[in-house]
């Protein structure tokens, strides 16, 4: 029977070897308990798909210039700010009376959504709204919108830039 002899040195070496590997596992069966599974992992894909679903359902029922069409995506105490240098507009009555006196001399509206980018119920988009009016407006911006119990609570737009004509 052989037997091989370890020097101090090529044990301390063996010893650090099991400790690593001994701290991987451990670390690496905490990763796995504690992070989210496959399953939370999709119901937050999927939370996320649904807030994307509704604002972007919002904005093609902009583009119909129909407020009564735009009423049921809203809380009842939404804020909305039309641009960063604007004061919000609070309030479901108070929203859709500002869109009915914007869109009074619009013929179309068209908002194309560009980009979208979701994270819990948050919703960010990057968009360029055309309001085809005696006095024409492409608007290119990003909106941000909270989202709460399926409907749009927060609203906030913020301008890249505008064009006139």
């Amino acid at each position: 029977m052989s037997q091989t002899l370890m020097t101090d040195s090529q044990s301390d070496v063996a010893r650090e070897e099991r400790r690593r590997f001994f701290l991987a596992s451990v670390a690496g069966s905490a990763l796995a308990l504690f992070s989210p599974g496959r399953g939370e992992a999709a119901q937050a894909s999927t939370d996320a798909q649904n807030t994307v679903r509704i604002v972007n359902d919002f904005c093609a029922a902009v583009s119909k210039r129909d407020p009564a069409a735009m009423r049921p995506f809203f809380t009842d105490d939404i804020v909305y700010r039309i641009t960063e240098t604007t004061p919000p507009v609070v309030g479901l009555e108070a929203v859709i009376g500002t869109y009915v006196k914007f869109l009074a001399d619009t013929k179309s509206v068209e908002f194309r959504v560009l980009e979208t980018f979701a994270s819990g119920p948050i919703v960010i988009n990057h968009r360029i709204d055309r309001f085809d009016s005696p006095k024409p407006l492409t608007w290119e911006g990003v909106g941000v919108f909270f989202i709460k119990d399926g409907k749009i609570k927060e609203w906030s737009d913020y301008t890249i830039r505008t064009q006139r004509g």
